[in-house]
């Protein structure tokens, strides 16, 4: 708790005094984001750090393993699909983009298979990431694959995964078809820094 308190004195003292007109004027006017990101809940991985974003400029979303869930409208809870529905129907951003990352925990604990302790939510929540785990498992040299690299295949294959997810949403489906929302999928490298594209 020290850390936190120290890092907001901190903030108060550098970032907010820089920034407090930016701040003043978005809780004045409110917020008006031009992209969404949906992003890991990994502690390394902030999409405000890794795109250099000023106050306002994304809304962002995360969870583990960075992952959109099918459209379903049920009496359940879906904390991403509420987030995105604000996003792309409140909000109206004009692009969505699902970042993943390397080295992401979900997903070597999806590539190891069923088993170990954290079960009560987060092996049915990484099975919304199946598909991306038997492509991988299902590659021709997939026996002669180290499990790291495997696993680096796997977070680009459940981007995949979650971007057409994306397009079971009816809102998000038209939007795309008539031009006024894009949808993109990133990779960042934690060890490099470096963002590439996911196609």
């Amino acid at each position: 708790m020290n850390t936190l308190l120290e890092g907001h004195a901190r903030f108060r003292k550098g970032y907010w005094r820089r920034h407090q007109k930016r701040f003043s004027i978005l809780a004045r006017e409110g917020q008006s984001p031009s992209a969404m990101v949906i992003a890991c809940a990994d502690s390394r991985v902030a999409p405000e750090v890794i795109f250099d974003c000023a106050p306002g400029e994304i809304f962002v979303a995360r969870n583990v393993s960075n992952l959109v869930p099918p459209y379903a409208p049920d009496a359940a809870n879906h904390g991403t699909s509420a987030a995105l529905e604000f996003a792309v129907t409140a909000l109206n951003v004009g692009t969505v983009v699902v970042l993943g990352h390397s080295r992401c925990g979900g997903i070597r604990a999806l590539m190891q298979g069923p088993g170990g302790d954290h079960n009560d939510f987060i092996a049915s929540w990484m099975a919304i990431a199946g598909e991306a785990r038997k492509r991988v498992c299902d590659a021709p040299d997939a026996d002669s694959t180290d499990f790291d690299t495997l696993c680096g295949r796997c977070e680009h294959e459940s981007i995949r995964v979650s971007l057409a997810n994306l397009m079971t949403f009816p809102w998000i489906r038209s939007r795309v078809e008539e031009g006024s929302l894009t949808l993109t999928g990133m990779h960042f490298n934690v060890q490099t820094g470096r963002v590439e594209m996911v196609a």
